[in-house]
């Protein structure tokens, strides 16, 4: 019931578009890697972390821990962002702030754990240039500006070894707080004030590691000591005047397991907070976004009194909306979302709280104006991994920063994303299971179809991500958002069943299924077809011939459609058997139990990508396929919906040559994947033509493994 009530105003505000109350939707994204100058290699890794605004906020400073250095964009049009290129700190910048045209910038230049270093370094915003430094007698991680600009907060954490006794702390030297008065518009490195915090915590107390620090309006200082589980406010003076334990949390209703199986079934009692990113809310009140990096993993937010007292306290409920939009990390069933960051800002007289999900990256926002009861209004999209955020109220917009970069894996870059409170109905999600009557995690999705009847009505199934469970989804695209209303698990002998990576499905019109599993063989997962029953048992099983085995590759079956007594399926590549170029539509006739097949002819994929199918389709005199490379963001080069006539669909025998069909592009949907402003998605997976002729189309998310986890699902209008 929880779960029902802190997300039925994500639902409100997503489908009613008669609603006047404002939004936040995304307008820009802007990938790191557009800061490095000409000439400069931009295959490196880059990231995008901690990041800041501004007094103005018409620029963005990100920190930059890769390339050693701090980021800068210009946002003055917040809708096309432009690069105003990096600055070497000289280290690993950890987290800036700007006071009058100056930055200040912490920057860990430890040799190791055991030698932590760090300076405060000044930048002349106006010049570009480095100005002055500070050393600071640790390893700096936050830093947090006075509200009247006197004075500078820094957390030197001087970190843990995770290698070292399993990360257990304690591991010298200790941590503590540094507080460096601004004169003159400059950093009084002479009036550093060094704030120990030994002795405190319950946990590690001869070792604290400060995390966070931000400032209120009467000068105080609130700090996390994540790995000690406590939290300590330091008065005006720079004198400790109140701490606490951060507590723990009971949990129900959560995935406990990381086994490829969404289970919303389990429970964990007196869960460690473990707090990182704290916000003042008021002078009583703060704001926790417990990450949970070392024992913890409680996935939740809290509002705490400042003597300690629990306000408000989250607990799954953040958690069960991410996973209803689709966005739960199943590989991190031990610390589930990871809430990393919280963000405060008012927006036209009303408190909001923004809080980030580093391993769903999803972005909740609360309204604030009850700090004992939030609520829920939306979740925004955000790149990988959300690591920093700022607000910009007098402008109405928010900023991300999300630190991982994908290059050396060939994925998506690190990226700053910017989002505008504006009237109008949020963007995202485009599809969510909100409102079922037990939570229903879902991502994924890798095949779409129609229902043979009722128009509006879709079905997808779920790939290898969740292999311990697969599932047959029901979608009612009548809505906005569409929402998943059913999940059908598929069994074999009434479990679940195994070694599918399931990528295509089709409606065999008698309230069952034909599926098509794309096989891997050195993960022991066969090519084949399956047909299951209208309850998802499976009741038919087809391998593919043994002269095709003969030639496989890992990219196998990736939709299946169904003409006649004849399944269609499209072969993602080209098998060892191919024409470059070229990969395999097979036909197998259900009645003669034969196989056959044509040759679909590939884009040129660009260099360092490939080029396949994702999908088939047929409805009238046409079969449609979606093609696709594999490039994803600025790379992406190819989302194509193609088709091919019926007419050319006659199969030959497998072994010999094979008639080669004449494709059509039909719509290009590299366009379609800017709609929420964001990086291009690479994996296009899913066609379907409903009973009424209109199209639909539907993204996979991975289940956010090296993902952002984006779902975009939207219709292409009339195809008959």
């Amino acid at each position: 019931m929880r779960f029902l009530t802190f997300t039925s105003a994500l639902a409100l505000v997503a489908a009613s578009p008669a609603l006047s109350e404002p939004v936040f939707n995304r307008v820009s994204s802007f990938a790191t890697p557009l800061n490095m100058a000409s000439g400069e290699d931009q295959m490196r890794p880059t990231s995008a972390e901690i990041i800041t605004a501004t007094e103005d906020g018409m620029t963005l400073i990100y920190t930059d821990s890769p390339l050693g250095g701090i980021g800068l964009i210009d946002i003055t049009d917040p809708k096309a962002p432009k690069p105003l290129g990096n600055i070497a700190m000289g280290g690993e910048p950890t987290t800036a702030q700007e006071i009058g045209g100056k930055v200040f910038v912490g920057v860990d230049t430890s040799e190791s754990f055991t030698n932590p270093s760090g300076k405060l370094v000044t930048v002349d915003l106006a010049s570009k240039a480095v100005t002055a430094e500070c050393d600071l007698g640790g390893q700096p991680d936050s830093v947090a500006r006075a509200k009247d600009g006197s004075f500078v907060a820094i957390a030197i954490e001087n970190e843990r070894d995770e290698e070292v006794n399993d990360g257990a702390i304690p591991q010298m030297p200790a941590g503590f707080v540094v507080k460096l008065p601004v004169k003159d518009g400059a950093i009084d490195c002479a009036g550093l004030q060094k704030i120990e915090l030994t002795g405190l915590a319950a946990i590690g107390a001869d070792d604290p590691e400060p995390e966070y620090v931000d400032v209120n309006a009467a000068g105080e200082i609130v700090v996390t000591l994540q790995e000690n589980n406590h939290i300590v406010i330091i008065g005006a003076d720079g004198s400790v005047t109140s701490h606490f334990s951060a507590g723990s949390v009971d949990l129900d209703g959560i995935d406990t397991k990381k086994d490829g199986a969404l289970r919303f079934t389990g429970k964990k009692d007196g869960v460690l907070r473990e707090p990182d990113g704290v916000k003042w809310l008021d002078a009583d009140h703060i704001v926790t976004a417990n990450e949970g990096d070392w024992e913890g993993g409680s996935r939740s937010w809290t509002v705490f009194k400042r003597d300690g007292a629990v306000a408000y306290e989250s607990g799954a409920s953040l958690e069960h909306a991410i996973a209803a939009a689709g966005h739960y990390p199943d590989k991190r069933n031990k610390k589930g979302a990871e809430l990393e960051t919280v963000e405060l800002a008012t927006f036209g007289g009303v408190p909001m709280a923004f809080v980030a999900s580093e391993r769903a990256s999803l972005i909740g926002v609360y309204d604030m104006t009850d700090a004992a009861n939030p609520v829920l209004k939306q979740l925004l999209p955000s790149g990988v991994s959300p690591e920093g955020m700022v607000a910009i109220p007098q402008r109405n917009l928010l900023a991300s920063a999300n630190e991982v970069d994908l290059i050396e894996d060939g994925g998506v870059r690190a990226h700053v994303m910017l989002y505008e409170l504006a009237e109008g109905t949020a963007a995202y999600p485009m599809i969510t299971s909100e409102g079922t009557a037990e939570l229903l995690g879902w991502g994924a999705l890798s095949g779409l179809a129609a229902d043979p009847a009722q128009a509006g009505k879709l079905y997808a199934v779920s790939d290898s991500v969740y292999g311990a469970a697969p599932m047959i989804y029901t979608l009612d695209a009548t809505q906005t958002p569409a929402r998943i209303t059913a999940a059908l698990p598929v069994t074999r002998d009434g479990n679940p069943a195994q070694k599918l990576d399931l990528e295509g499905i089709a409606s065999d019109g008698e309230g069952g299924f034909w599926l098509a599993s794309e096989g891997r063989s050195d993960r022991l997962i066969p090519h084949g077809i399956y047909h299951v029953d209208a309850e998802g048992a499976i009741d038919q099983e087809i391998a593919l011939p043994a002269e095709l085995l003969a030639h496989e590759i890992r990219f196998g079956a990736e939709g299946i459609a169904v003409q006649g007594k004849t399944l269609w399926i499209a072969m993602q590549r080209e098998w060892k058997d191919d024409p470059k170029g070229m990969t395999k539509l097979l036909a197998y006739d259900t009645e003669e139990e034969s196989w056959g097949a044509v040759h679909y002819p590939l884009d040129p994929a660009g260099e360092g990508r490939w080029m396949g199918l994702s999908e088939i389709t047929i409805d009238g005199d046409w079969a449609y396929l979606i093609e696709r490379d594999n490039g994803t963001g600025a790379a992406a080069q190819v989302k194509s919906l193609t088709r091919v006539a019926l007419a050319d669909l006659k199969p030959a025998a497998l072994g010999g040559p094979l008639p080669v069909v004449t494709k059509e592009v039909v719509r290009d949907l590299i366009p379609d994947l800017g709609v929420l402003n964001g990086y291009t998605a690479e994996k296009v997976e899913g066609f379907a033509i409903d009973a009424a002729g209109t199209g639909w189309v539907v993204t996979d998310n991975d289940g956010t493994d090296d993902s952002s986890g984006e779902t975009l699902f939207w219709q292409i209008g009339a195809m008959r």
